[in-house]
C-alpha cells in the first residue's frame, strides 16, 4: 500500500471502523465522522463499483446512481488497478 494512503491517522481510522459491530453502529459512527454529502459520495462509489463488477454499462450506471462519468471512470480504475478492496467486500457479501 502506498505511503501517501497509509499513515498513523489512517491506521487509527481503520482501527476505529473495525470496532463497529452492526449496521446501526456504522450509521452512528459515519454520521459523526462525515458530512451527509461525503457519506452519500462513498455510498455512490460502492454502488458504482458493484454495477461495474456486474458488467453494467456507463449509461445504465449514470441513470441508476446519478454518478458522473468521471466518478465511474475513477471507480473503474480502482477495480482494474486498485488494491482489490471492492472485490474483497463484494465476495464476502455474496457469502
Amino acid at each position: 500500500m502506498g505511503r501517501k494512503f497509509k499513515n498513523e491517522n489512517t491506521d487509527f481510522l481503520v482501527d476505529c471502523i473495525m470496532q463497529l459491530k452492526d449496521r446501526e453502529e456504522c450509521y452512528k459512527f459515519f454520521q459523526d465522522l462525515c458530512t451527509v454529502t461525503e457519506f452519500h459520495a462513498m455510498a455512490q462509489r460502492c454502488v458504482v463499483a458493484k454495477m461495474l463488477s456486474e458488467k453494467k454499462v456507463y449509461a445504465d450506471i449514470v441513470s441508476a446512481t446519478g454518478a458522473s462519468t468521471a466518478t465511474i471512470s475513477r471507480v473503474n480504475r480502482s477495480l482494474q488497478d486498485g488494491a482489490d478492496g471492492y472485490d474483497i467486500v463484494f465476495d464476502r457479501l455474496l457469502k
